[in-house]
């Protein structure tokens, strides 16, 4: 067995304006770091339309190629921007995640990990926001179900903003568990303990300043026993590294070491019910230097799994 990086060169090609946080150079950052470690590379192919209309109707996805530029940049929100090479970034995105989980699910590999942009779980039904167009863990989620014919997929987040798309995303399937830990308040504004979908989502807001022992605590105390009362048969992560300490656009003061322990902790428990099977996707994470760090620690413990 072994460990899968899923990624394509078109992930570069998605370019935003001069400034904007989601950058080019946090693909570079991630992949120079994984370099030299032994995983399976792989291209992320185009993501298939049928697998994209599990989550969005064809409507957005017909808004989404109207507004493709052919030079230059498209606002889709004050946020969100496409660039040329955009539409195929954002289709390999969610084609990659897909991807991932055919390879798991088929025994080639034990885990994966998506290294692609644009980002995907703030992208809602018909909106994409939040530097994101598709909802890639949902509609990875939604082909493990129905391609594969499971009955129970576990999505945890640990992005420091809530992943209000993919909550919008699943929050009616029952056959989905969704749990995440966020800052709040912090953008969008979504997240609360409150919204609990059909019994099947769990939001654990935790404040500015939150640092790693409440961050484990709340792990620890409340989203590890649901996916263990839950019994998922693969797990897939979105894998924000934005909650570290260095980020610019957050405040929730984690360590490398943080991104280490949650990802032991999770493929335990995908050992346990799962077969091992994980399907990580590359989310947030705004400083070049610790995105690079906490993404080289996540893969890390996903290589040493993977063996």
């Amino acid at each position: 067995m072994a460990t899968a990086l899923v990624s394509h060169q078109a992930g570069y090609d998605h370019v935003t304006p001069p400034g904007h946080p989601e950058q080019v150079a946090r693909l570079d950052a991630v992949l120079s770091a994984l370099e030299g470690m032994s995983l399976v590379s792989v291209d992320a192919p185009l993501v298939a339309e049928d697998d994209l209309l599990r989550c969005h109707p064809k409507s957005h996805l017909e808004a989404i190629r109207a507004a493709a530029p052919s030079d230059g940049w498209r606002s889709l929100d004050a946020d969100t921007h496409m660039s040329v090479g955009s539409l195929e970034a954002a289709f390999r995105a969610a084609g990659g995640a897909v991807k991932a989980v055919d390879m798991v699910m088929a025994g080639d590999v034990r885990n994966a990990f998506v290294a692609m942009r644009p980002p995907g779980h703030h992208a809602e039904r018909e909106t994409a926001m939040g530097f994101c167009f598709f909802g890639n863990v949902a509609v990875a989620a939604k082909h493990a179900l129905d391609f594969h014919g499971l009955s129970r997929v576990g999505i945890v987040d640990f992005d420091v903003h809530h992943g209000n798309g993919t909550q919008d995303l699943v929050e009616e399937d029952a056959r989905i568990l969704f749990c995440s830990s966020h800052q709040m308040p912090l953008y969008p504004g979504t997240g609360a303990a409150h919204e609990t979908g059909v019994g099947n989502v769990l939001n654990v807001p935790l404040p500015d300043g939150a640092g790693s022992a409440a961050f484990q605590a709340a792990w620890t105390d409340h989203v590890f026993p649901r996916i263990e009362a839950f019994k998922p048969e693969v797990l897939i992560i979105s894998a924000g590294f934005d909650a570290h300490a260095d980020d610019p656009l957050a405040g929730m003061m984690l360590q490398d070491s943080d991104f280490a322990w949650i990802t032991e902790k999770l493929c335990d428990l995908a050992d346990q019910f799962c077969g091992g099977r994980v399907v990580s996707c590359l989310e947030g994470g705004y400083d070049l230097g610790a995105l690079g760090r906490s993404a080289r620690a996540h893969v890390e413990v996903l290589e040493d799994r993977g063996r």
